[in-house]
């Protein structure tokens, strides 16, 4: 979160939205500063059926003014963020929200809209595109490479030296091994192991991990 004055518009009002809201609140604690004060959530307007969520207030989109609302993106899936970044106003600005507790090195670049939640780690040497989303205790080792839309579910641990290209989802407790490079379009699921590089599109799952072939 920058020094911008304008407002933080969380897009989304699902279970991540709101957590990235518990996320802003725990950044302003010490701060004297109130959620309400600075942040909205924001949905389509035919999904305008709550005017206030968590006590923060909902607009629809239709009312979003890229000059008055610096924008945040908390969808998990990696393709529908995309979309939706894409449909904003190409003049919209992007802020990120990191959690106090995560632990970040000065060697680490994060790119614009990303969110990184409690108990995130991220070591030396990273980094990450933009509007990743980096969910509770997971951990990115050292010299890794990451790509735009990049998602880890809850408990993900990256190993040291890999790549990753863009709108990579990885499921909950699923590993990557050192040096392993993984393409763009892939979903990782749950409890996963990856011990070799990925090179084609699609759902990986098992231990080791192997693509799932469509019916």
């Amino acid at each position: 979160m920058g020094n911008s004055k304008k407002k933080i518009c969380i897009v989304g009002t699902g279970g991540f939205g709101r957590e990235t809201l518990c996320c802003l609140i725990d950044m302003l604690a010490n701060t004297g500063i109130r959620a309400t004060e600075v942040a909205c959530f924001m949905v389509d307007d035919e999904y305008l059926n709550e005017k206030i969520i968590m006590g923060i207030n909902v607009i629809p989109r239709s009312q979003f003014r890229a000059e008055l609302y610096d924008a945040v993106v908390a969808v998990g899936s990696p393709k529908d963020r995309k979309k939706i970044v894409e449909g904003l106003p190409p003049d919209t600005t992007y802020t990120s929200i990191i959690h106090p507790t995560a632990v970040i090195s000065s060697w680490v670049e994060i790119g614009e809209g990303s969110i990184v939640t409690a108990g995130t780690i991220i070591t030396c040497n990273v980094k990450i595109g933009k509007h990743a989303q980096l969910n509770l205790h997971s951990t990115i080792g050292h010299d890794c490479v990451i790509g735009d839309y990049f998602t880890t579910a809850p408990a993900v641990n990256i190993s040291g030296f890999c790549e990753f290209g863009n709108l990579v989802y990885i499921g909950t407790n699923a590993s990557v091994r050192d040096r392993v490079r993984i393409c763009d379009n892939v979903t990782i699921g749950m409890g996963a192991t990856i011990l070799k590089d990925i090179t084609e599109e699609g759902i990986y799952i098992g231990n080791p991990a192997r693509r799932l072939e469509k019916k």
